[in-house]
C-alpha cells in the first residue's frame, strides 16, 4: 500500500514515536525515520543516512526528558496537507507531562512523512513556532 497516511496510522505512529523519545528508545526512534533523513531548525541542520546515526543523533533526548521530570509526550496533530500519494507536511504540537501528571510547554514541528508498504517514515523533521 503506498497511500497518504490517514488520521489514525498517524496517531498511531506519533504516539509509538513519542514513547519512544520519553523513554530513550532509540531503536525504535531510527526505525520511525527514512534513510536517508535531515533535521532542520534555525540555527542548524543535519542528515543520517543510517539507523545508526538517527540513534546517535537522539541518545541526548532522554536524559534532557527525564531532567525536566517529563514522562510522556503526546503528538497533537494539527494540520495534514498532502503533497503527493506518499508523502504528506505533517503539522505536530508535542505536549508533554512531567512525573506529577502537570503539563510541560511543549514544542512544534512539521514531519515530511514518507508513507509506504511499511507505514508512515518521517524523512524530514523542521522545527516550527
Amino acid at each position: 500500500m503506498t497511500a497518504t497516511a490517514d488520521q489514525d496510522q498517524l496517531t498511531e505512529f506519533f504516539g509509538r514515536y513519542g514513547t519512544a523519545l520519553t523513554t530513550g528508545d532509540v531503536g525504535v526512534i531510527a526505525g520511525c525515520h527514512a534513510l536517508p533523513g535531515m533535521v532542520v531548525a534555525d540555527s542548524y541542520s543535519f542528515t543520517f543516512s543510517s539507523p545508526a546515526a538517527v540513534a546517535l543523533s537522539f541518545l541526548g533526548a532522554a536524559p534532557t526528558y527525564r531532567d525536566q521530570q517529563i514522562v510522556a509526550a503526546h503528538a497533537q496533530i494539527l494540520d495534514v496537507q498532502r503533497i503527493s500519494a506518499v508523502l504528506s507536511m505533517v503539522q505536530v504540537e508535542w505536549e508533554y507531562l512531567d512525573s506529577t501528571g502537570a503539563a510541560v510547554p511543549g514544542e512544534r514541528y512539521r514531519y515530511l512523512i514518507r508513507t509506504g508498504a511499511d507505514g508512515p517514515l518521517i524523512t524530514t523533521v523542521i522545527a516550527s513556532r
